[in-house]
C-alpha cells in the first residue's frame, strides 16, 4: 500500500493554486515557478486525482470485503474519506465555476 505525503500534497495544491493566481497574492513561504500550463490541463489533471482516489477507496473496501489480511478497517476508512473530501472539493470548485460563468454572461457590454 502507498501512503500520500501530506507535504507533497501541500506543495502541489499551492503549485496549482500559484498557478490560477497573479504572482503578486502568492502565498508567504511560496518559492519556485510553477509549471505553465492552461486551466483546462489543470482541471483535467484535478478530476483525474479525485477519480483515482475514488477507485482506490473502492479497491481497498473490495479487499477489506475479501479478507485480505494487508487492510484493516482504518486504512480503508481513511482512504473513503480522502475520497469524499476530494470529490467535495471538486464539486465546490465546479459550483464555483459556474457561479463565475453565471455572473459573467450577466454582465452588460
Amino acid at each position: 500500500m502507498t501512503t500520500i505525503d501530506v507535504n507533497s500534497l501541500l506543495l502541489q495544491m499551492r503549485r496549482i493554486s500559484a498557478q490560477t493566481e497573479m504572482p503578486a497574492i502568492r502565498g508567504v513561504g511560496e518559492t519556485g515557478q510553477a509549471a505553465k500550463g492552461s486551466f483546462g490541463d489543470v482541471l483535467k489533471q484535478s478530476i483525474e486525482g479525485v477519480s483515482q482516489s475514488q477507485a482506490k477507496a473502492a479497491q481497498m473496501s473490495s479487499a477489506f470485503e475479501r479478507g485480505d489480511p494487508g487492510i484493516d478497517l482504518a486504512q480503508v476508512m481513511i482512504q473513503g474519506q480522502k475520497a469524499d473530501l476530494s470529490f467535495r472539493a471538486m464539486t465546490e470548485v465546479r459550483n464555483k465555476m459556474v457561479d463565475a460563468y453565471k455572473e459573467i454572461m450577466n454582465m452588460s457590454v
